[in-house]
């Protein structure tokens, strides 16, 4: 009966496997807003580009992760505008700080100051839409160095990334997507346990 009951109740609540994979889907939104931003606004050269590039690319980037994060994230509208404005800003910043440049340690630099940036965002949307204290607290710190190692494979990988790109390449991206799976099957864990 219990078997029957449980067996019953599995298809309405998310599962951590499902979760895992709606969220190695949003990969595609790295690519497709650097892509657009890139198509929009050209290379990451001014203040400028860097802001409008980073809230384009945030923004698609944001969309595809509120998709992939489904109902148990904190809202879609609540989390791409968390990740949009904080793309924005930690481009600015970073690619400001680093002068433009494109060599792997200023890239790596970029990389932390943008993660750290889209996290303090993020981890705000998460703390005010599901009262997550643990897992928003470290979200800045750890990807801040995520997206730092995102932009170190992207540069071993051999990417043109002299062409000031708002965000690494397929191959950081693909890394960057798995290694914060954590987020969304934290939250389908959550969910799971409050049903």
């Amino acid at each position: 009966m219990h078997t029957l009951e449980t067996t019953r109740r599995a298809p309405g609540r998310p599962s951590w496997r499902r979760a895992a994979v709606r969220w190695i889907v949003t990969f595609a939104g790295f690519p497709a807003g650097g892509l657009t931003a890139m198509l929009l606004v050209g290379p990451v050269d001014t203040v400028a580009t860097a802001l409008a590039g980073g809230l384009i690319t945030g923004a698609i980037l944001g969309a595809a992760q509120a998709w992939g994060l489904g109902r148990s994230g904190p809202g879609a509208l609540r989390w791409t505008a968390a990740t949009a404005a904080g793309l924005a800003i930690g481009l600015g910043i970073g690619a400001t700080c680093v002068g433009f440049r494109t060599s792997l340690a200023a890239l790596v630099v970029q990389g932390a100051v943008c993660g750290l940036a889209v996290g303090t965002a993020q981890a705000l949307a998460l703390r005010r839409g599901l009262g997550l204290g643990r897992i928003a607290f470290a979200w800045p710190a750890a990807l801040a160095a995520i997206w730092a190692l995102g932009w170190a494979i992207t540069c071993a990988a051999g990417i043109a990334v002299n062409e000031q790109f708002t965000v690494f390449g397929s191959s950081g991206a693909a890394a960057v997507t798995v290694l914060t799976l954590i987020l969304p099957i934290r939250l389908s864990t959550r969910e799971d346990g409050q049903s």
